[in-house]
């Protein structure tokens, strides 16, 4: 996954960590050496005891010359100098641009590893990869966030909790639904869909196959039905039957869509949904960021899910959406079985594109 961008930011590591290896070190600063006064010939050392004098040869001897030579070694270091990594964070700036990241996520990646890098110190001894990989993992996750655990989410909300799908047509939006609902039901979660793509051909019929594999009750009217209704149907049948969750499956629209639009806030003046979820693919890039940002200025959103990532090399868009709506990225869809569906948890993902060459 995202093989593309990992390949990118190794290389950019590696690039770093010779770059900042091979600069010269900073000597510290010696204290002032203390002046031995020559003994005085006038005044006549008493003898000491035998164990007093031990005592005395003790202290003069430490410390010793390998204890100072180990102490300068270890107090030496390195600072590096925004000189010394600007080459390599040119790479850098290429290689997420190349790997779809947007312009806007991208200057906030360079904008933070510079910060954590310059002016910066190492000690010898100190691992330039630790410092490297530390400074790219935190820039990251800057603009990643921290994420949201559905299953936490759910379990802080009441019952029923409303999860809204939205998104433009083809995506994979209704079948993300019916993944979702897969998820949770093995996570010991009842759910509820309710078809409320009532706009396109086939989508009723669609969204109740998946329901009848998964064993969920998917509620649904008539094509061309006023989907609010559908919606409210399902929460009231939700309600009855204690219900933990309600999908609401919806229609794929564009922004610039009107009545669509206007139909889907409708729908949520009707469901009142605790998460509105955007639905968009991998595979468009920097489209699915322009996308996103008109649909959360259009209707908004509280969570973003990504379908196809397994076909998309290069998880730029990933890290665009997030930090182009301020909004986490929830699920990730990684195949076409119900089971192909990972929650996205930044942390681990970062920790994947660090840890070496794709």
């Amino acid at each position: 996954m995202f093989k593309a961008l990992k390949e990118k930011l190794f290389s950019v590591r590696q690039r770093l960590e010779t770059t900042i290896s091979e600069q010269p070190a900073e000597e510290p600063v010696a204290a002032p050496a203390v002046q031995e006064l020559p003994d005085s010939p006038a005044v006549e050392q008493a003898p000491q005891p035998a164990a007093q004098a031990d005592e005395g040869a003790k202290e003069k001897k430490a410390p010793g010359f390998a204890q100072k030579v180990v102490s300068l070694v270890r107090d030496r270091e390195f600072i590096i100098s925004d000189k010394d990594i600007e080459d390599s964070l040119s790479d850098l700036e290429i290689g997420l641009l190349e790997s779809d990241v947007a312009f806007s996520a991208t200057d906030a990646i360079l904008s933070k590893v510079r910060e954590d890098l310059t002016g910066s110190k190492r000690k010898i001894g100190t691992s330039v990869d630790s410092v490297i990989t530390n400074a790219l993992s935190e820039a990251l996750l800057s603009v990643l966030g921290e994420g949201v655990n559905i299953l936490d989410f759910i379990a802080s909300h009441e019952k029923p909790v409303k999860i809204l799908f939205t998104g433009v047509n083809g995506t994979g939006k209704t079948t993300s639904v019916a993944k979702v609902a897969n998820y949770l039901t093995k996570n010991g979660l009842t759910v509820a869909i309710g078809a409320g793509d009532t706009f396109r051909a086939g989508a009723i019929e669609q969204i109740d196959v998946h329901g009848e594999r998964l064993g969920i009750k998917v509620i649904q009217h008539q094509e061309g039905s006023d989907p609010s209704a559908v919606l409210f149907d399902t929460v009231q049948y939700a309600k009855a039957h204690n219900v933990d969750v309600v999908l609401g499956d919806t229609a794929g629209r564009f922004h610039n869509r009107v009545n669509l639009m206007n139909q889907l806030s409708k729908i949520r003046r009707v469901i009142q949904p605790d998460m509105i979820v955007y639905v968009d693919e991998a595979v468009a890039g920097n489209d699915a960021v322009i996308r996103a940002e008109e649909f959360s200025k259009s209707v908004g959103m509280d969570a973003v899910m990504l379908t196809k990532v397994d076909m998309d090399p290069k998880g730029g868009a990933a890290i665009s959406i997030v930090q182009a709506v301020g909004k986490p990225l929830i699920f990730i869809g990684v195949g076409q079985g119900y089971d192909d569906i990972m929650p996205f948890e930044p942390k681990a993902i970062v920790a994947d594109l660090l840890a070496g060459e794709a």
